[in-house]
Parts: C-alpha cells; sequence; structure tokens
C-alpha cells in the first residue's frame, strides 16, 4: 500500500524542473504548444500556479511511497473551499516513475488522495489528462471520472 507524504523543499526542487519539462512535452505532443518557446511557457504557467512554490496556498504536493518506503511519485492538487456547496480539488499531477508502473500504484495513490480530499470537505476531484495518455484515461475512467468537458483539435495543412 502506498502512502502519501507531503513533499519536501529539494523533492520539490528536482519535481518543478521535471515538470516544466514533461508539460512542454505534453502540450507540445498535443498539438497546442509549437516547440519553441514551449519550455518558456511552461516555466511561466508554473510559476503562474505556484508563486510561492511548495508554499503555494490552497496547493498540496505530496511524494508517493511504496511499502519500503521508497520514493515512486508524485501527486499534486489545488484545494478550492470557496464553494459551501461544491467544494472541489482539482488533481495537476500524477506521476508514477517509470519502474514502479503498471504495478497498481497510480489506483492507491489516487485513492489515498480521496481520503484526504474527503477529510479536507471535499465533495469533487477533478483533472485533465491529455487525451493520448490512454493509460490515464483508463485509470481514471476506473477509477469513476467521467468526461466533464472535451477540447478538440484540428490541424489544417
Amino acid at each position: 500500500m502506498v502512502k502519501l507524504v507531503r513533499m519536501t523543499q529539494p523533492e520539490f526542487d528536482e519535481f518543478l524542473q521535471r515538470d516544466i519539462r514533461e508539460y512542454a512535452q505534453e502540450n507540445i505532443r498535443s498539438g497546442y504548444w509549437d516547440e519553441t518557446g514551449a519550455l518558456e511557457k511552461s516555466r511561466r504557467e508554473h510559476k503562474n500556479l505556484l508563486p510561492d512554490g511548495l508554499a503555494t496556498r490552497n496547493h498540496q504536493i505530496y511524494t508517493i511511497r511504496n511499502e519500503q518506503d521508497s520514493p515512486i511519485g508524485v501527486i499534486w492538487i489545488k484545494v478550492d473551499l470557496s464553494s459551501q456547496k461544491r467544494p472541489s480539488g482539482f488533481i495537476f499531477d500524477l506521476e508514477i516513475d517509470e519502474q514502479y508502473r503498471r504495478q497498481g500504484y497510480a489506483t492507491q495513490a489516487m485513492l489515498e488522495l480521496e481520503k484526504i480530499a474527503a477529510g479536507l470537505g471535499l465533495k469533487y476531484l477533478g483533472l485533465h489528462v491529455f487525451a493520448h495518455n490512454k493509460t490515464a484515461l483508463t485509470l481514471y475512467e476506473k477509477l469513476g471520472y467521467s468526461v466533464a468537458g472535451l477540447n478538440m483539435l484540428k490541424e489544417i495543412p
């Protein structure tokens, strides 16, 4: 069984650099961004989301640890309690290190996050998934997530 542990500053520093690169690549692969400038755009978006880094209000970033207490991934959520009728969280990132994938850790991490969310009084969890990421789509559907909106893109020759 996994546990979610609040990320340390050194873990955050490493995570942020990796996440900036990966988010840029995902947007390029999806056709949203051009390769030129994608890395800088990703840096700006991360800075806007996390202006105070790990201490940014309403953002919780966890290191996912396995049974041996080894770090195996990351999960990042923003908590929004501004609506009493719809207190919710938004999952910005879930990543399992490659050597630990396909072993059930992502499912376990999501279920642990649901426990944390319930403890915070959240009624909903949302997330975004790039359409080309079939593994993630399958995971989220299996966990009961459904499509709330859909962006579509067509390249014009």
